[in-house]
């Protein structure tokens, strides 16, 4: 007479062992010729997944529930630009009149910044390579201080020249743009690019 005790899986007769370990197989987990063996998870990878679903609970409840922490690198990213939009900039911070500086440091100034950045295109001594003559009369966006300096801060795209305002301090743009109008202008250059733009006596 069989009784519900000849179906419970875990009686010792059940189960077949593995010939090495005498430990217990499991049955119908077989693959390639490997069998299984009934091991207990160790208690400290237990422990880390009852953790894991402890820590799945908290970050639920945290950011979806109560929404406490930013979960999207979006809403991260708005935050950060609305402080920096709080935030005066360098350029804005910089106040000082646009006025032709004249004195033997501001020029030696202009003169290293056009060296380091602006000869590259005008050559060293202005006479103009991919850029135009520095060094004529004739002026494509105008001849004024204010109008050097606007090319000089905004670049003019369309033929290749980048705004450096946010590459060289408005101080230093007004020293390269005074060393223009105060030593290059009406200087001779070995191989003076033609002219381009309009004539400004």
């Amino acid at each position: 007479m069989t009784t519900e005790k000849d179906f419970l899986p875990n009686r010792e007769e059940d189960y077949e062992n593995d010939t090495l370990t005498n430990k217990h197989l499991l049955a119908e987990h077989e693959y390639d010729g490997i069998r299984e063996l009934d091991n207990k998870m160790p208690f400290w990878l237990r422990w880390l997944f009852y953790l894991s679903i402890l820590f799945a609970i908290v970050y639920l409840v945290r950011f979806f529930i109560f929404k406490s922490e930013d979960l999207y690198q979006l809403a991260e990213y708005n935050k950060e630009v609305a402080k920096a939009g709080e935030r005066p900039s360098a350029a804005g911070s910089e106040t000082f009149e646009i006025v032709l500086l004249e004195d033997d440091a501001s020029l030696a100034s202009g003169k290293e910044t056009w060296e380091k950045t602006c000869a590259v295109c005008h050559m060293a001594d202005g006479g103009g390579l991919v850029g135009p003559n520095m060094t004529d009369k004739y002026w494509i966006h105008g001849n004024t201080l204010e109008d050097i300096m606007n090319v000089i801060s905004n670049g003019v795209i369309e033929k290749g020249m980048i705004p450096y305002k946010d590459q060289i301090s408005a101080q230093k743009r007004l020293e390269v743009a005074s060393y223009i109008l105060a030593r290059l202008q009406g200087s001779t250059p070995a191989n003076p690019k033609e002219p381009q733009g309009d004539l400004y006596e």
